[in-house]
């Protein structure tokens, strides 16, 4: 599956970057994020509750960022094991530029998933992927424009 979008963030891009680096925003934008632990500059472990349809599970992930570009790009790598609802893996590419006095955040991702979960469906996996990251960066623009300064 492959999601792609943007949003306008009305702060500036090292603002902005420094936001999407932050395991303490990340954790309060991710939905269904239960902790986000900073494991090195550029490594992180988080868990997660998630549901696609008829399946929940706890994910325990590892999310690694590499060809980090500050401010403006890195690609995020994550793995997730959810025990026997499967897996989920993959990558997203996440760039910040510049727009008036704002920062346009652009995404990429491709994941792919596996076991239980992976029987339900392609198209309603996609559907809950889609939804879970237009929520996040929703959550993030949201928390970022309600920060002061």
């Amino acid at each position: 599956m492959e999601i792609t979008g943007n949003q306008l963030i009305p702060k500036a891009q090292q603002q902005t970057w420094n936001a999407i680096c932050d395991p303490a925003v990340l954790q309060i934008c991710i939905p269904g994020c239960d902790s986000m632990e900073k494991i090195s500059d550029l490594e992180f472990q988080m868990t997660m509750s998630a549901r696609v349809g008829p399946v929940s599970a706890k994910f325990k992930a590892r999310i690694t960022l590499t060809e980090v570009n500050p401010p403006s790009s890195y690609k995020l790598i994550f793995e997730g094991q959810g025990g026997v609802a499967g897996f989920a893996k993959g990558e997203a590419d996440v760039t910040l530029t510049t727009e008036d006095h704002a920062t346009r955040l652009n995404y990429a991702a491709k994941a792919n998933v596996g076991g239980k979960i992976a029987q339900i469906g392609a198209r309603l996996i996609d559907g809950v992927a889609k939804k879970m990251a237009e929520t996040f960066f929703n959550n993030f623009n949201k928390h970022l424009t309600d920060a002061k300064s």
